[in-house]
């Protein structure tokens, strides 16, 4: 009597034990599936609509002007994370030296665990886009801002608050599509600060 008592419970744990595999693969089909649907360039930012970190950075080697939370306050503005070891960085350099060139908008740099010589010379080989440029050189900095990796790029209102993080190198359509415009509305809000987002 034991023994047949015993006989469903067994086959119970067999069935679920051959079933497990089954539900793990289905489960990790759902995530990835989930993940490649995902823009990476959208991650979200626990730091949207916060203020910038406090922080105060030296300036890259060569440079003047270092890069702090208090310059970021009183107008638009984008802070590009970047390094010279970056690859990706150097795909939307070009785009940054237009876009400084026509003065469009404020550029600030933040120089992420990078060796002073390697980030002056890579400044100074390819142009310098940026007004202020920060070295973070321990990457303290970058982890304050929620930083992912580089290159990272952040459009900051004139309150000194966090309204966009785009991940990886900005295109072409990207900035004329979302950055662009975006600086624009906050122009306008901080000019009327009763103004409701995304215009009249």
């Amino acid at each position: 009597m034991s023994t047949v008592g015993k006989q469903p419970a067994a086959t119970t744990r067999r069935s679920i034990l051959a079933f497990l595999p089954l539900a793990v693969a289905a489960t990790l089909v759902i995530v990835l599936a989930w993940g490649l649907n995902r823009d990476p360039s959208n991650l979200p930012s626990t730091l949207l609509g916060k203020a910038v970190p406090d922080f105060d950075l030296p300036p890259v080697q060569g440079r003047t002007l270092g890069l702090s939370g208090t310059d970021l306050k009183g107008e638009v503005s984008l802070v590009n994370v970047f390094a010279s070891w970056c690859v990706a960085c150097r795909e939307e350099h070009p785009l940054f030296m237009k876009l400084t060139a026509q003065g469009t908008v404020p550029l600030h740099g933040l120089n992420y665990k990078d060796q002073p010589d390697d980030a002056a010379k890579w400044l100074d080989s390819l142009g310098d886009p940026y007004r202020r440029t920060g070295a973070d050189v321990s990457g303290r900095v970058a982890i304050d801002w929620g930083v992912y990796g580089v290159p990272e790029t952040f459009v900051i209102g004139a309150d000194g608050r966090i309204a966009y993080k785009h991940i990886g190198p900005v295109s072409e359509e990207v900035l004329t599509r979302t950055i662009l415009p975006l600086v624009e509305s906050l122009r306008q809000q901080a000019e009327d600060p009763y103004m409701p987002e995304g215009g009249q």
